[in-house]
């Protein structure tokens, strides 16, 4: 029987069990799991949010394979007032780099939050400038580029401050605080 965690990575964690200096890493949260358990993807160390940990290798698959394009939410605080211009370049795609080549992003669902999201405090914090003003948005892709997110709101001139990745599918990191996980019976993307 797969088994199957989610699991709210906080800032400034490896998405691996293995030690790699001092940084804090998945084994500081999970100090007794089933062997063949391992994260689908990863979240940099400096990201947030929604992490899977499965042995089902079929989901890992699906998930991990751009060809069946899920949807993952992302909840990002940006800085800058950002516009409805770059609102618009983010859902029709941007040129970013990947792997030192051109890339041209898929089309995404993006959106400016009204007021912040309902999100925990990180530690650190965000460098506040008075001088300066933030914005989030949410931004939803079906593909996953190495540091994606963070090139495509610096592509538009709002440079990514604090990233969270909110859902991935229709599982989101509702009622898990920072540096809890849960165990679920299914896992449906």
């Amino acid at each position: 029987m797969p088994k199957y965690y989610i699991f709210h990575k906080p800032f400034q964690v490896l998405t691996q069990f293995s030690a790699e200096g001092d940084k804090r890493t998945l084994s500081d949260f999970f100090r007794q799991i089933p062997k063949n358990i391992y994260p689908v993807g990863r979240l940099d160390y400096d990201s947030e949010g929604l992490l899977l940990l499965t042995d089902d290798k079929p989901l890992t698959h699906q998930l991990l394979d751009p060809s069946f394009a899920h949807p993952r939410t992302y909840w990002v605080q940006v800085e800058g007032e950002i516009t409805n211009e770059a609102i618009s370049q983010l859902e029709s795609g941007v040129t970013i780099t990947v792997d030192g080549k051109h890339y041209r992003t898929k089309k995404a669902k993006a959106q400016i939050f009204k007021e912040q999201p309902d999100v925990a405090e990180r530690n650190p914090p965000v460098r506040f400038r008075k001088s300066i003003p933030t914005s989030w948005i949410s931004l939803t892709l079906t593909e996953g580029k190495n540091r994606q997110v963070r090139k495509m709101t610096a592509a538009t001139g709002f440079p990514t401050l604090r990233l969270i990745r909110y859902s991935i599918g229709n599982v989101t990191l509702d009622g898990l605080a920072p540096g809890e996980h849960k165990m679920m019976q299914r896992f449906e993307p």
